[in-house]
């Protein structure tokens, strides 16, 4: 029995006024496993919900298999349920198929092969043995044991209740209901929130063994790589959204082909232009009414004269249409990427007094040095320099002490042992929860007040791509924390300090602009540490690496990672 398909047809869902999906048509096929992509705001959570059935749409309709399963950022269950409950349910449509295949067995034994229901009888047998197999109903208790060891809830009692877990074992245990139940359509929003490096991995092995549709919206690229067949980019388009076929990889290189194309479309249009003009402004100029004959052309001047001006005049006429068509229809500038601001660092002092000179190529003196660093219970450091073009990632698991490391080289935080800084060093820190002290001023107006006015004009915050245009005269307290972090970002990256401190940087931010901040990083000025536990990033790092481990004494690892 084939696996159903999840059809999406014209979908419209207006949420505050805003046409959120705008006629979105997309077939996603049984065994295909499709990413959705794209700016945050762009609709990836609404269609999700919507082909789920938790929302309806404006317009259009969805065809859906009745045996679909959601990854809710709630789960459907009171705080009292115990995870055995939990359990249950996950397991109670295996359980099913195996009695059902039993009834329908015994019924089959009684019933002789020229009995009238004999036929529809063994059909149902046989539909019921196929569903059985794809959802291989009859290793699901196994299974289950399995997927909870996988997602590191294993030693999780199953009497606690859901109250009595955290938010990100809730999280994961959300995740490990659908995995053991195996739905014939299975939709995931954001499903390695909460995963370590070896319970994501699992989860990855896990999804690309499910039979049926798998539709996933992700900021995880290492996630989108390793399990999808199929990207769907829902940044708007003229025709939609845009689908790709393969990982996150085959996805970049696509992107990299079309802005290619992109660039030379738009540079061979801006030299096309650049000679209509040209040509348009010198035969106008030779049609001058008011240009004088030559001794040379005195004789036979009227005849040959006027042939030529007509010639002329057609030729003007046809470069000024061809230059009004192209003016019309050309193709608008390619978007400029991520960079972090060129030229001077800024120095301890304001905007607007003398540059600071710069670090001399030869200074050894890193910028900062850290000597039997404590922070009792948070971190404890042996040693650890950071050069003045360092480029640095902090990595460990939660609890590690990497935010408590950052905050230290900041000078946000007092820790025991020797904290040396050179002196006017400048430090830019973008925290995980941004604050600005002036909520009710806005976002066009804080960039602008924070990085004065010549620096502003200078770098154009629309111009950064990090926030979108119709956000920037709100008050920045009305923002979202990932907008905030992003309006963070666009102030060190438009003034850049000595020492640059990202604490999870790729949080909040879409796969593309993420990989625009990775590569702006490389080339950035001054001294880069980032914290991280975005995998993608890790993997493709080329400065050294420090990883903290929790409980224990740790230590500089200075060696240099070759690009993954």
């Amino acid at each position: 029995m084939p696996q159903p398909a999840l059809l999406a047809r014209d979908l419209v869902r207006v949420l505050g006024g805003r046409r959120v999906l705008d006629g979105v048509s997309l077939t996603f096929s049984p065994g295909r496993r499709v990413g959705l992509i794209g700016e945050n705001g762009v609709g990836k959570s609404t269609l999700l919900r919507v082909l789920a059935g938790v929302d309806e749409p404006d317009a259009g309709d969805v065809v859906r298999p009745a045996d679909l399963g959601f990854l809710h950022q709630e789960m459907p269950f009171d705080g009292e349920t115990t995870l055995a409950v939990v359990l249950n349910e996950a397991l109670r449509e295996a359980r099913a198929d195996l009695a059902e295949l039993d009834r329908l067995g015994a019924e089959l034994a009684r019933t002789t092969a020229d009995d009238p229901g004999h036929p529809a009888l063994l059909d149902a047998y046989g539909s019921r043995l196929e569903q059985a197999q794809d959802r291989e109903s009859w290793d699901a208790d196994r299974r289950a044991t399995l997927v909870l060891d996988g997602l590191g809830l294993g030693a999780v009692g199953h009497d606690r209740t859901l109250a009595s877990l955290s938010g990100g074992q809730r999280g994961r245990l959300a995740l490990a209901a659908l995995v053991v139940r195996r739905p014939s359509a299975l939709l995931l929003d954001e499903p390695t929130n909460h995963l370590d490096d070896t319970a994501a991995a699992f989860l990855e092995e896990q999804v690309r063994g499910m039979p049926g549709t798998v539709v996933i919206a992700s900021h995880d690229r290492a996630f989108l790589d390793a399990v999808c067949t199929d990207l769907v980019d829902l940044d708007p388009a003229v025709d939609g959204p845009v689908r790709y076929g393969g990982g996150y990889t085959a996805y970049l290189s696509a992107q990299r082909a079309e802005r290619e194309r992109w660039d030379r479309r738009y540079a061979d249009e801006q030299r096309e232009l650049a000679e209509l003009r040209r040509s348009a402004g010198v035969t106008a100029h030779r049609l001058a009414p008011d240009r004088g004959r030559t001794d040379n052309e005195k004789m036979g001047y009227g005849h040959r004269a006027g042939r030529v001006q007509n010639q002329i005049s057609r030729r003007a006429r046809d470069a000024t249409r061809r230059l009004e068509e192209l003016e019309r229809a050309q193709v608008a500038q390619p978007p400029r990427p991520l960079r972090f601001a060129a030229g001077d660092l800024t120095a301890a002092s304001e905007e607007g007094s003398r540059p600071p000179t710069a670090e001399p190529a030869e200074d050894p003196r890193p910028l900062v040095a850290l000597s039997g660093v404590r922070v009792p219970g948070r971190l404890t450091l042996d040693h650890l320099e950071v050069a003045a073009s360092d480029r640095l990632l902090v990595t460990g698991g939660n609890g590690a002490g990497k935010s408590t490391l950052l905050a230290v080289l900041a000078g946000h935080l007092a820790a025991e042992g020797e904290v040396l800084r050179r002196d006017g060093l400048t430090v830019g820190m973008l925290t995980q929860d941004t604050v600005f002290a002036r909520p009710g001023r806005t976002v066009r107006a804080t960039y602008e007040l924070s990085l004065g006015g010549a620096r502003a004009e200078r770098v154009p915050l629309e111009t950064l791509g990090l926030l979108h245009e119709a956000d920037l005269d709100k008050p920045v307290g009305r923002l979202s924390v990932g907008q905030r972090r992003r309006l963070a970002l666009a102030l060190l990256v438009a003034r850049p300090p000595r020492l640059l401190l990202l604490d999870e940087p790729t949080n909040h931010l879409s796969p593309r602009l993420c990989d625009e901040l990775e590569d702006a990083l490389g080339t950035g000025p001054g001294a880069i540490v980032v914290a991280s536990h975005d995998r993608w990033l890790r993997r493709r790092w080329q400065g050294r690496e420090l990883r903290l481990e929790p409980g224990s004494r740790r230590r500089e690892d200075a060696a240099v990672r070759s690009p993954a």
